[in-house]
């Protein structure tokens, strides 16, 4: 093969991160070679394989240095972007990420002559309450006025191996006496398999779908309470709800984030997250933006969950169902 007939190059900003891994297996898939941007390539060596042998490589970029994400685009036909953060520590904070960050993607992308995929999440909006969800939507406006024509996908709660959602609350209910209900686990949310999340971007690179804003999420809309139900069947666990106010755990989420040297178990900006359901607006519906208008089947939550969160029953693999502890 010569150089003028390589396969196109697809540059993916936090390839190395749990949405990221998938969506270079999925490029690579389809014979793209693959460029996985990270702060740490030193730490990132096991996306390597997700490919053919030199298919997969390895680039050191900082979305806070743009001198960095402009080397790491250069050769590229195709950006995405999948860095984001759950919540702030240290030099890690929300603006710098998920506003500055993708605005010097965009910038990149737009130079280099290249498409552009965003990763951003369901309600994104600059005028939102919460920090996350107020810097992603400023990040997606100023993507939209660098580059008309980028693709931006918001999913709802991400579900998979290493997932932080359900994992986090079966790792909890190995040991916690009960689990917290914030607000009473009324908020809907609409969980969405990591592996349609990287089929719909792998889509977008391919131009199988035109530019503008998509929302994914699964086919089942579940309430908080819900989803803790479906994962303590799942790890054959009967732990009691305990339902705190959104005031009291916000408060219970400042003093966790207070603490140095930990990964909060809660933020304040989490629980102002969870007042607002987390689930496609009719809008996308009605106009076709979601994963069905894609041409991709969501896979239902209770079709993965067992697959990996087995090792939290209180046997592993080989508890037997309905023996619950």
């Amino acid at each position: 093969m010569t150089f003028a007939n390589l396969p196109p190059l697809v540059t993916v900003f936090g390839g190395s991160g749990f949405v990221g891994r998938h969506v270079v297996r999925a490029l690579a898939k389809r014979g793209y070679r693959v460029r996985v941007a990270v702060r740490r390539p030193d730490l990132a060596g096991f996306v390597l394989p997700l490919g053919n042998v030199g298919q997969v490589s390895l680039a050191q970029a900082n979305l806070r240095y743009r001198d960095s994400v402009v080397k790491a685009v250069e050769g590229a036909s195709y950006v995405v972007n999948c860095v984001g953060i759950l919540f702030e520590a240290g030099r890690n904070r929300f603006d710098a990420v998920q506003d500055f960050g993708a605005r010097a993607v965009a910038e990149a992308a737009a130079a280099a002559g290249a498409k552009l995929v965003h990763l951003s999440a369901i309600g994104a909006d600059p005028a939102s309450p919460s920090a996350y969800a107020a810097s992603k939507g400023r990040g997606e406006d100023a993507i939209r006025k660098v580059i008309a024509d980028a693709v931006i996908l918001r999913p709802s709660v991400v579900f998979g191996p290493e997932d932080n959602f359900f994992n986090k609350f079966a790792a909890m209910s190995r040991t916690a006496p009960f689990l917290p209900l914030i607000g009473g686990g009324k908020t809907r949310l609409q969980p969405v398999f990591v592996g349609d999340v990287a089929e719909a971007v792998a889509k977008a690179v391919d131009g199988e779908i035109a530019a503008g804003i998509y929302e994914l999420g699964g086919p089942e809309v579940m309430s908080l309470r819900q989803c803790l139900e479906e994962m303590l069947r799942i790890v054959d666990r009967q732990r009691p709800f305990l339902s705190l106010s959104f005031s009291l755990a916000s408060t219970i989420g400042s003093i966790a984030s207070a603490i140095p040297l930990i990964t909060p178990p809660l933020t304040a900006d989490q629980v102002t997250l969870l007042k607002s359901d987390n689930v496609v607006s009719d809008a996308a519906k009605k106009e076709g933006r979601t994963l069905e208008g894609m041409g991709i089947r969501p896979t239902a939550a209770t079709a993965v969950l067992p697959s990996y969160l087995v090792h939290f029953r209180p046997h592993g693999q080989y508890s037997r169902s309905g023996k619950a502890a």
